[in-house]
């Protein structure tokens, strides 16, 4: 299967689109049905994280989703563009960015929400998906995340 690629603006309202198209394209990529709510809830976690981080740093930057299957794993990859500062608003208010892996064994510095614990949300992601990694780079932060997939669904057309 290709690339989905999905790009918006980062207002709160597109976060349901976004868990929208990524149940159904890893619904097609033959996600197991009983997954489908952790993709759902963690492509929120990870796309509201990112809209956060926009609004605060580069509300005219577009948030984006890239979505794949392939040697049987769907992968799930959200970008955010957002660089803050360091010890800027993103560690959480009143918290210092802090090295090391938090006990789900992410980044505990990795742009943690305002809106709860630092690491908290990362934390739920991490519960969710078969696999997480997240990455710092030039150009933000990448949240990957993965789960089994059967290959694509192919649907027939009736005879």
């Amino acid at each position: 299967m290709a690339t989905v690629e999905v790009t918006f603006t980062p207002l709160p309202a597109h976060v349901r689109t976004a868990r929208l198209v990524a149940t159904a394209v890893a619904r097609r990529s033959g996600v197991a049905e009983s997954l489908l709510d952790e993709v759902r809830l963690a492509v929120g976690e990870a796309c509201s994280r990112a809209v956060e981080a926009h609004q605060l740093h580069c509300p005219a930057e577009p948030v984006r989703i890239a979505l794949t299957d392939q040697a049987g794993r769907f992968e799930i990859e959200v970008v955010n563009t957002s660089q803050a500062p360091a010890g800027s608003a993103q560690a959480g208010p009143g918290s210092a960015a802090r090295p090391g892996p938090t006990a789900a064994g992410v980044p505990a510095d990795a742009a943690d929400s305002a809106l709860g614990p630092p690491g908290f949300s990362l934390a739920v992601i991490a519960g969710l998906a078969d696999d997480v990694q997240i990455s710092e780079t030039a150009a933000g932060t990448s949240i990957r995340m993965s789960w089994p997939s059967s290959g694509p669904v192919v649907s027939g057309s009736p005879a």
